[in-house]
């Protein structure tokens, strides 16, 4: 099962979950660095990400990692507060610059692409104090650090994605209120923060179409977390349509707006609308994106980024009390199959991933895709023989595969999730994702290959799996 000629084979971590040196050499505060250090049992065992991989001085054992598998891209995020440490160019850490440029520098002078994401949920805390996503300031803020990693790093990097999964962002964090800065605002706060990163995102796509493009010569997106839904009862016309509007609220909710028209998906408004209605508001609780605000954010995206982990069952549930939240909003129930396997909330479904994209390339013209994560996870303590999970990685590769041959989706780069074990946000250390183990109780924090690691080289080197669809 040979993929097409150049496809990209990556691996991804982010800045928070696997740097430390959450105050070496002048980084500010993140709302990550102060929620964790609240405790308070938020976190799995109160862990933080203070140390974590120790990635801030141990970058050189990442790249053997890197290059023990072959990695053709490796994709990373940039910490706002280590570049500039109150969120504002007014004062930027020359360390902060210096740390990235030897990343970028040593990965492509080593021949491996670096895709490099601007936010990955880690805001500046003083960005923060001043509303954070919450405040239509931050789409301002965030085209000015934009612009500063477009003018500093973007000679070199070619491949830019601007906010790490807006959908479960703004979620978990203004409308759950399980991350930071963990001030629940049920029903409205998930989509005010989605109106903001929306906009944001396609002010900064336009600064590089404008100002950087022509020289630089790069491209730009914007990274959804994706997974599949089924419905429950496949027999049942309320349960499709459930399923449905499940992936609308899940996937079309941005990118509808970035890829077709400027605008939220019909069935998302019309839900919400009409929620907000029963439940006395005097309009939507759903932001109204403005004519030209609609023209500015149509078309900002160059490629299709995409996650998937997982996929659930859908059926209908009639929202009668008029409840606040998403899921009432959507009308939708979630659950799963009693013979999927699973590790916490990641349900090993392989077929889903070519569902994924199969309606990806459907419904969005066919676009180029890169797949930025996609892994399944251990508990710790991990065995270094994670044979059953390689066995979950190779179903995968099949899936991606029949995808590209079959439904001839135009697939250019697969990166797993992730290169290390790391800080998963609220699980702490718990939740094993790397292909490299990392032992968070030794300082030195070495670094050992899984099995699954040694396998995934081989695909790498062989751009393939060996056997027959």
């Amino acid at each position: 099962m040979a993929f097409p000629a150049g496809f990209g084979w990556g691996a991804a971590t982010a800045a928070y979950q696997v740097e430390g040196g959450w105050n070496a050499d002048g980084k500010g505060l993140s709302v990550w660095d102060t929620f964790t250090h609240q405790g308070g049992e938020r976190v799995f065992k109160n862990q933080t990400g203070d140390v974590a991989c120790g990635s801030y001085t141990l970058w050189e054992e990442d790249l053997k990692c890197i290059k023990q598998l072959g990695l053709t891209h490796y994709r990373f995020s940039l910490s706002w507060s280590r570049l500039l440490p109150d969120g504002t160019t007014g004062f930027i850490n020359q360390k902060g610059i210096d740390y990235y440029n030897k990343i970028i520098d040593d990965l492509l002078a080593n021949g491996i692409i670096p895709i490099v994401t601007l936010y990955h949920f880690d805001l500046p805390q003083a960005l923060e104090d001043q509303g954070g996503w919450l405040s239509e300031a931050i789409i301002d803020s965030f085209d000015r650090y934009a612009q500063f990693c477009f003018s500093t790093f973007g000679d070199r990097v070619k491949q830019w994605i601007t906010i790490n999964e807006p959908n479960i962002f703004s979620l978990l964090t203004y409308d759950i209120g399980v991350f930071p800065p963990c001030m629940p605002h049920i029903g409205t706060g998930g989509y005010q923060a989605a109106h903001n990163l929306i906009k944001a995102h396609a002010r900064s796509w336009h600064s590089y179409d404008s100002l950087f493009r022509k020289e630089q010569k790069g491209m730009v997106s914007i990274t959804i977390f994706g997974g599949w839904v089924e419905p429950a009862d496949p027999d049942s016309l309320a349960d499709r349509e459930a399923a449905q509007r499940a992936i609308a609220f899940l996937v079309d909710f941005f990118a509808k707006p970035i890829f077709i028209d400027g605008d939220y998906p019909e069935v998302v408004k019309s839900q919400v609308a009409s929620m907000s209605k029963k439940q006395g508001y005097p309009s939507s609780r759903l932001p109204e994106f403005t004519e030209e605000e609609k023209k500015m954010i149509k078309g900002t995206a160059d490629f299709f980024a995409v996650h998937y982990y997982t996929t659930r069952l859908v059926k209908h549930q009639e929202n009668k009390k008029a409840e606040l939240g998403v899921f009432f909003d959507a009308e939708i129930e979630l659950s799963t199959h009693p013979s999927w396997k699973n590790m916490k909330w990641v349900y090993v479904v392989p077929w889903g991933i070519r569902k994924l994209l199969k309606y990806i390339a459907d419904m969005y013209n066919n676009p180029v895709i890169y797949i930025t994560e996609n892994g399944f996870p251990q508990g710790d303590p991990a065995t270094l023989d994670d044979t059953q999970r390689w066995e979950y990685f190779k179903q995968t590769f099949q899936e991606v595969f029949k995808a590209i041959q079959l439904d001839k989706v135009n697939l250019k780069v697969y990166c797993t999730w992730s290169l290390l074990d790391n800080f998963e946000w609220t699980d702490g250390y718990s939740l094993r994702f790397g292909l490299f183990h990392v032992d968070f109780e030794d300082p030195a924090r070495p670094r050992v290959p899984y099995k699954s690691a040694k396998e995934y080289a081989k695909i790498i080197r062989n751009n393939g799996l060996e056997g027959d669809l």
